[in-house]
């Protein structure tokens, strides 16, 4: 699940964008209203978290903006406005959900995860993904194989959900890095090494038929048949 996070203060910024990836989303970031309506057409997010305290725009005119241009993902409002009349005016403009500063963060993941079940389709087609006898649980971020359950953790299960999502075909280290982690890390670092390693041994151990395949040179590919 990707997450649009648009908060000016920065130590917020940081500390929720830590927290959301260890929780297993991946997070782009926005410090004001232009950067964040360019990364809302540029990249489709599931859901976004926008301040109303931005330093270029108020939040609302944002979130008026993006609804105006076609962005329907839910938005959770996170502001330290906390009268009745600001809540209102937050959910009557096309906010799904409002949270006051200073807050719980176990409170925020729980309303993300409410939002996004409230807003997906009553079908299973875009919360759970299947390829051969591996099934992924989006919502619950839950992986399983031939019935048994994989302990991923958060980073891994996020890289098996982007090659799930690209079965059968071929994915560089650099479509990874730029993908999984955002290019926030060196071009020449092994994470990507370290962390295909550490999946196939949960995907593909215990005698399973192997999925995950490197090309050496290349990159790597989920097999889907």
């Amino acid at each position: 699940m990707r997450v649009l996070l648009v908060e000016d203060e920065h130590d917020i910024q940081a500390f929720l964008r830590r927290s959301l990836e260890e929780a297993g989303y991946q997070v782009d970031i926005a410090s004001d209203g232009k950067t964040a309506e360019r990364l809302a057409v540029e990249t489709t997010h599931d859901i976004l978290i926008v301040d109303l305290g931005l330093p270029d725009q108020d939040g609302i005119s944002l979130i008026l903006k993006l609804r105006k241009i076609g962005i329907d993902a839910p938005v959770l409002i996170l502001s330290a406005r906390r009268s009745v009349d600001d809540r209102v005016r937050g959910l009557e403009q096309g906010g799904d959900d409002y949270l006051t500063k200073p807050f719980a963060l176990a409170e925020l993941l729980a309303r993300l995860r409410n939002l996004l079940k409230r807003n997906s389709p009553q079908s299973n087609e875009t919360t759970k993904i299947k390829v051969l006898d591996l099934e992924l649980d989006l919502l619950r971020r839950e992986a399983i194989r031939s019935g048994e359950p994989l302990q991923l953790t958060p980073q891994e299960f996020v890289l098996l959900e982007y090659l799930c999502r690209n079965a059968g075909r071929v994915v560089t280290r650099s479509m990874i890095l730029e993908q999984v982690w955002g290019m926030r890390i060196q071009p020449d670092t092994n994470v990507v090494d370290v962390h295909i390693y550490r999946l196939r041994g949960k995907v593909d151990g215990k005698g399973q038929h192997p999925m995950i395949r490197t090309l050496r040179g290349v990159g790597y590919v989920l097999k889907d048949r």
